[in-house]
């Protein structure tokens, strides 16, 4: 798990060779970082939030319940080394097609709001992350909308 966790931070400092065969995992892990970083945005990690992130990453990646919790529990370790949002979204782009952001940022969404809360630091997060994945403040404010619109923000069960 540390070579993991080494090897996933190393990669948003420099180059990533493409040594993803034997984990197809290590390759999602900023990705998985950037949505615990949403979720810690506050300084509050709600457990409702903890369980958002593994819904998310099961719907998003089509992950095994067992493997979306090792996955953020990797992401948790990560994100926490990760000294700025820029790093992540940086390695976040190069997961994410342009195409796709959209949908990234309703999930991030979906995990700020499942404690029922919103808060200065998040709307703060969520703008830059906006800015720095290349889209605009009213595409995040459409992916709120449409989670808060949707009830998508409270997690089942």
């Amino acid at each position: 798990m540390m070579n993991f966790l080494k090897t996933a931070f190393e990669g948003l400092r420099g180059p990533v060779e493409d040594d993803t065969s034997d984990d197809p995992l290590r390759a999602q892990a900023p990705l998985a970082a950037l949505l615990v970083r949403a979720a810690r945005s506050n300084s509050d990690y709600d457990p409702r939030q903890v369980a958002m992130i593994e819904a998310v990453l099961i719907d998003r990646l089509d992950l095994s319940p067992v493997q979306s919790e090792e996955l953020r529990r990797a992401a948790e370790t990560l994100e926490a080394e990760t000294g700025d949002t820029v790093h992540l979204t940086r390695a976040v782009k190069d997961l994410v097609p342009l195409d796709d952001r959209a949908e990234l940022l309703r999930d991030m969404w979906r995990i700020i709001l499942a404690d029922g809360k919103r808060h200065e630091e998040e709307d703060g997060l969520m703008r830059l992350v906006s800015s720095l994945l290349g889209l605009a403040d009213r595409e995040s404010a459409f992916a709120r909308q449409a989670v808060q619109r949707d009830g998508a923000g409270v997690p089942s069960g």
